[in-house]
């Protein structure tokens, strides 16, 4: 499972009326890399891959190629918008560390 806050939804549909195609999904990737181990990828995507999995929540779909659902398997999207900045941030149950900047984390 993999879900999303009501308020990252809403970043998200924002973010996707910006390219006026309502057939954009939000692609969540998993790489190697980062001072970690691993690192987040979001990209916008309309086009669905046989490995694809979907998952929808709060109206707006997501798309996570299976290998990377292996290390994302429980995880929550959100948005935070605080005086320190505002970004997506993701609670991985699956993660074991991350490093100092938050950009990477070990699994």
């Amino acid at each position: 499972m993999f879900t999303v806050t009501e308020g990252a939804a809403k970043e998200i549909q924002t973010l996707i009326n910006q390219y006026n195609n309502p057939q954009l999904a939000l692609r969540v990737r998993v790489l190697a890399g980062g001072c970690s181990g691993y690192s987040y990828d979001l990209a916008f995507d309309d086009q669905l891959q046989a490995n694809d999995l979907i998952f929808e929540s709060h109206g707006v779909k997501v798309m996570i190629d299976d290998r990377s659902f292996k290390v994302l398997d429980g995880t929550e999207l959100d948005y935070v918008d605080t005086m320190l900045g505002r970004g997506f941030t993701f609670n991985n149950p699956n993660a074991k560390s991350s490093c100092g900047c938050g950009s990477s984390f070990n699994a």
